[in-house]
């Protein structure tokens, strides 16, 4: 039956879960450790440590092998079709995809063990053939840019662990305001991560990027404390289908700290219509001097009169180290700074269950405000987030 057996699938499903005590560590260590013996070149080009890369690749198996179980197709075969352009940046080439799928192969076969029956077999053969020829079709036939190269043209140090990091590209990348891209600097040789640009593509290349060090967080701590202009970054291409539909009703934001970025970009892009849905946005942070953008929020708030801005932070008081960074409180305009945690704040005023919601910012700022919107009677599939 191979891809319509669902009961073959779950296995193959569950031998990349990440919640188990075996679970993604096993397979995707031995799939890793497969692949690079079967082809030692592939080594080079992932990155010294491989714990985020394992867990990221346990995750997106997981989450395709859940869909094939669900017997939906069109999702995993668009997502992995981005995922074998994506790769390109990183010098996969179509001629690596047989290794990988020797590599996977064996791996799943010696971690099931007595689970691999016949049945599982025949799903392994299908789905892995599905899995690495949509990947390698993809890559082969894109005639696009694997990546882009841009030039650090500004670097603001705007509070005590955020930066806005402006570059501009040697080519323009075209991408829809709400979008992602994988970023490489060069202080991190081989260590990708995700940045949302802050504004709408724009024909002359610039770009824009707001940065928050993350604690232990290799990359982000060298773009907010070591960037300089001149530096020289690389970009994948854009991912990601955070969007406002124009016809689709009013809008709630909810940005907590850097997360602004993606909803800014949406923002600014709905400055070019005359008409658009009402938008409400709340912006949190943790004090009141992390509220970076506001100036920047009044001034568009101002020649927009769809958009409203809430500003929010956990604390009432600054500590004494925002007198070094500079003063982000805003003329006056703006709706009157609120306390409290971001997803308290947004359910005061009810569940919003008749808006279109974007949530953008740190994996459990987003989980807590979903959660929290849900149980205020919020539909689920009114409200939008980039993956976790």
């Amino acid at each position: 039956m191979g891809l319509e057996d669902r009961d073959a699938l779950r296995v193959l499903r569950d031998a990349f879960a990440t919640d188990g005590p075996v679970g993604s560590n096993e397979v995707v260590r031995r799939f890793y450790g497969h692949w690079f013996a079967v082809d030692s070149s592939i080594r080079d080009l992932f990155p010294p440590e491989m714990a985020g890369q394992r867990d990221a690749f346990a995750h997106a198996m997981h989450w395709v092998y859940g869909e094939l179980v669900d017997q939906r197709a069109d999702e995993p075969v668009a997502f992995l079709a981005q995922l074998g352009r994506d790769h390109r940046k990183y010098g996969v080439l179509p001629g690596h995809y047989p290794t990988l799928r020797r590599a996977l192969y064996t791996s799943l076969r010696d971690h099931l063990g007595s689970a691999w029956t016949d049945a599982v077999k025949e799903a392994a053969d299908q789905s892995l053939n599905l899995i690495t020829g949509v990947m390698s079709g993809a890559a082969d036939s894109d005639d696009g840019p694997p990546w882009w190269d841009g030039t650090v043209i500004e670097h603001n140090r705007v509070s005590r662990d955020l930066a806005v990091v402006r570059l501009r590209l040697d080519r323009p990348m075209h991408y829809h305001a709400g979008q992602y891209v994988t970023v490489h600097v060069p202080q991190c040789p081989r260590r990708w991560r995700y940045l949302s640009p802050a504004i709408p593509a724009d024909p002359e290349g610039n770009i824009e990027f707001h940065v928050r060090v993350v604690p232990g967080g290799l990359v982000s701590t060298a773009v907010v404390g070591e960037t300089r202009p001149g530096d020289r970054w690389r970009l994948s291409s854009p991912h990601g289908g955070l969007h406002v539909d124009r016809d689709g009703g009013d809008v709630l934001m909810a940005a907590g700290s850097t997360g602004l970025a993606p909803l800014r970009a949406i923002i600014m892009d709905l400055c070019r219509y005359a008409v658009n849905p009402r938008v409400h946005l709340f912006f949190g942070a943790r004090y009141g001097c992390e509220l970076y953008d506001l100036r920047t929020l009044w001034h568009v708030a101002a020649h927009n009169p769809w958009l409203s801005v809430s500003p929010v932070s956990e604390y009432n008081r600054d500590p004494a180290w925002a007198a070094d960074y500079p003063d982000v409180s805003p003329p006056r305009g703006l709706h009157v700074r609120q306390t409290g945690r971001l997803p308290e704040v947004v359910t005061r005023y009810g569940g919003w269950g008749d808006r279109q919601i974007l949530i953008s910012g740190g994996p459990g700022m987003i989980e807590a405000t979903k959660a929290a919107l849900i149980a205020k009677g919020a539909p689920p599939q009114r409200i939008q987030h980039d993956p976790l």
